[in-house]
């Protein structure tokens, strides 16, 4: 009979400090380039209105440029843009010849449609990996740039050297974003990878007794501690997505980042388990920095 790990023994996956380790070795990298002559890598950021969320988000990536020695550019416009404005700006970012890679930050206002700008925005310069033809090529396994936050999980559990081979894999949640894109690189033939996957959702029936089944645990829903203890089978490994803001009068800024899982109730049951803040989040700004040195060296598309 499998018993709960005792309190004291899980670990927890430590994305801050991983991203850190991530960054030091591309500013390495640059320093690199550099030295030989060639062109240092540059991101731009879009941001439209003023999501509070996004903005944070956004000066995290422009902090992150600056610590590793890329050049960034932030484009700011208000929440009344036209679509067609915004497509003419997406447009010349693409040819633009000193933008590497750029991102427009989601959520997007209600009178434009996401999908048309992410479809605008070249695939090679397309460092979210959010574009069709680099969520094709991955599908197919050729190489592409790889949406950000599913790459940084996998390579959390690459660097933590958690086994996956022939593990039962759970997500729950099936976004472009995050959930569906995770579940296909942790099935995919690669190391880390080999899992048995299940995609869950909100319409999937008797949810905890799938999930009690989980050697790794991806929660990715979006739904403030919605995994409880009475979901998590004893000595899993816990992914937790969320970051939603939740009000917390006991902050200076009267919220907190609550994931999705439980902390308290679920992490004495686990192996490994990721901390909001400070697991997955640290690490989509350091894969999409990845992605942004691998376009300015051509390494998916020449150049």
């Amino acid at each position: 009979m499998t018993t709960a790990p005792d309190a004291t023994t899980y670990r927890l996956i430590d994305g801050k400090q991983t991203a850190e380790n991530i960054k030091r070795e591309i500013a390495a990298d640059v320093e690199q380039r550099k030295a030989a002559g060639l062109k240092v890598p540059h991101l731009a950021a879009v941001l439209v209105g003023h999501d509070g969320g996004s903005e944070t988000y956004v000066r995290n990536k422009v902090l992150a440029c600056e610590a590793v020695g890329f050049g960034s550019t932030l484009l700011r416009f208000e929440d009344d843009i036209t679509e067609a404005q915004l497509l003419q700006q997406v447009e010349d970012l693409n040819n633009d010849p000193e933008i590497d890679g750029f991102i427009v930050q989601l959520p997007l206002p209600k009178h434009i449609d996401p999908n048309k700008v992410i479809e605008a925005i070249k695939p090679e310069k397309d460092v979210d990996g959010f574009h069709p033809m680099n969520i094709g090529r991955m599908v197919a396994g050729l190489p592409a740039l790889l949406p950000a936050t599913p790459s940084g999980i996998v390579e959390l559990l690459r660097r933590y050297e958690l086994p996956t081979d022939g593990k039962h894999c759970v997500v729950i949640g099936r976004s472009n974003i995050v959930g569906t894109p995770v579940s296909i690189l942790l099935a995919k033939n690669l190391e880390p990878g080999n899992c048995t996957v299940t995609l869950c959702h909100s319409r999937t029936q008797d949810l905890a007794s799938i999930t009690r089944t989980a050697d790794i645990l991806v929660a990715a829903l979006g739904r403030p501690g919605f995994v409880t203890a009475d979901m998590v089978k004893p000595g899993a490994v816990v992914i937790d997505v969320g970051t939603t803001r939740v009000e917390d009068a006991s902050k200076k800024a009267g919220w907190a980042l609550r994931g999705d899982v439980d902390f308290a109730g679920v992490a004495p049951l686990c192996s490994y388990i990721t901390p909001v803040p400070g697991g997955v989040g640290p690490m989509t700004i350091a894969m999409l920095l990845l992605n942004t040195l691998r376009a300015a060296k051509g390494e998916v598309y020449p150049r």
